[in-house]
C-alpha cells in the first residue's frame, strides 16, 4: 500500500501546474464546455497516457536494468534547473 501511496503523491505533484493540467482549466473555463465532459474527457487522456507509459516501461524493464536510471533523470532534471535559471538571468 506504501508503494501505491508514493507513486500516486509522486504523479500527483508532478501534474501540478502541468501543462496538460493547464490545456484542462482553459477548456473548462470556456462558457460553452460541459464540466463533466472535460474531466472524463482529460481523465481517459491521463488514462490512455499512463498506460501507455507503463506498458513501455514493463517492455523496456528487462533492457534497462543495468542502466542507472534514477541517477541519470536526477542529473537531467537538475541540468533543466539550472539552464532555467541561467536563461532566466541571462535575459533570454
Amino acid at each position: 500500500m506504501q508503494h501505491l501511496a508514493v507513486i500516486f503523491a509522486t504523479v500527483f505533484l508532478a501534474e501540478l501546474g502541468a501543462k496538460t493540467q493547464i490545456a484542462t482549466l482553459l477548456f473548462a473555463s470556456d462558457r460553452q464546455a460541459n464540466p463533466m465532459l472535460v474531466f472524463v474527457a482529460a481523465s481517459l487522456a491521463l488514462v490512455a497516457s499512463t498506460a501507455l507509459a507503463v506498458a513501455l516501461g514493463s517492455m523496456a524493464e528487462r533492457y534497462l536494468t543495468m542502466i542507472p536510471l534514477k541517477p541519470i533523470a536526477g542529473a537531467g532534471f537538475v541540468i533543466i534547473g539550472l539552464l532555467t535559471i541561467w536563461g532566466h538571468y541571462a535575459g533570454k
